[in-house]
């Protein structure tokens, strides 16, 4: 449960009233960063690099003055930044309120990828390399979204403090534009770092999810907060309550970084021997020099090798969990 302070916080991002109309504050606001967000620019831990708000508040200020948001507060992500940082996770989503001026960076999850026979697109741990809209990637893709409705679904039942319970996980759908268009045939959104590993199948015929046998899943919570999702922006599960009671009913935007084409001049920078930053280009100086070289992967190239992938797949019956003892 959500403390009472942090609700009134959470309260005050999403009731603070705007001065004049959408447009006119968007007119007026967008033009310059204010002193007090300025503070917050920079690539060390907990910072958002200058690139990354400036693109974010440029969206945020577009869909505000064309209506198709009102929210408050807007949202960043920095894929390019590490997992953990001194053993804690990494700082690389955003929330910015620009009313009530409130900064708060927390960690996030990016796309695993997937190591095919005709093509590895696989991430490690702690930094992303690969990055593709193709679906099925499981791939981040950086540029402009607009959250959406969530989803609320039921994954099983787990053990706690000696009592079985069921889980749901709220999953926030994605709107993008451009090369995010695709953010829903993908399933790409937001939810908590956190699943269920399934183990058996439990008896519980009182329960309105279980099936005509009266069996439903049983499994172990598996909490992976700022580690790898399968494409999707994933949160703890605390900062996931307060993102999705932000955005619940209330679209906002959500820019992530980097795009295809800043993805793109990173690796030709990189393979002519020039400095990133000194081509006026932006990359985490700590995850540029685990990775080597950023790689973009666009789908019109990587689709047909992940539908490929997919076909030659043998036909497997469908899985049965074992009875739980």
């Amino acid at each position: 449960m959500l403390s009472h302070s942090r609700r009134l916080a959470i309260a005050a991002m999403i009731l603070i009233p705007m001065a004049g109309s959408l447009s006119t504050q968007a007119s007026a606001q967008s033009s310059e960063i204010p002193n007090w967000l300025r503070k917050h620019m920079g690539t060390g831990e907990g910072q958002i690099a200058p690139v990354v708000l400036t693109r974010a508040r440029a969206l945020y200020y577009e869909k505000l003055r064309q209506g198709e948001v009102s929210n408050p507060c807007y949202l960043a992500k920095d894929a390019t930044r590490p997992s953990t940082v001194n053993g804690r996770p990494g700082r690389r989503f955003y929330v910015i309120c620009e009313g009530n001026r409130t900064f708060r960076s927390v960690s996030s999850g990016y796309g695993n990828g997937r190591k095919l026979q005709k093509a590895n697109f696989s991430n490690g741990r702690q930094c992303a390399r690969n990055f593709s809209n193709a679906e099925g990637s499981k791939l981040t893709m950086g540029g402009n979204y607009v959250t959406a409705e969530s989803r609320t679904s039921f994954k099983g039942y787990y053990s706690q403090s000696g009592q079985r319970k069921p889980f749901y996980r709220t999953f926030l759908l994605f709107d993008g534009e451009g090369e995010t268009s695709n953010a829903r045939e993908r399933a790409i959104g937001g939810h908590p770092a956190v699943f269920l590993k399934w183990q058996c199948r439990l008896k519980n015929p009182r329960s309105p999810h279980a099936d005509k046998d009266g069996y439903v899943p049983y499994g172990r919570l598996v909490n992976y907060t700022g580690g790898r999702s399968n494409g999707c922006t994933t949160w703890s599960p605390a900062e996931s309550r307060d993102i999705l009671e932000l955005t619940e009913g209330n679209p906002t935007t959500l820019y992530i970084y980097p795009e295809g084409k800043d993805i793109n001049a990173v690796a030709k920078a990189v393979q002519r021997g020039r400095s990133v930053s000194g081509a006026g280009l932006y990359w985490n100086a700590a995850c540029l020099k685990t990775i080597g070289m950023p790689k973009f992967w666009p789908k019109r190239t990587l689709q047909p090798v992940i539908n490929q992938w997919r076909q030659s797949l043998p036909k497997r019956p469908p899985l049965e969990l074992p009875i739980c003892n």
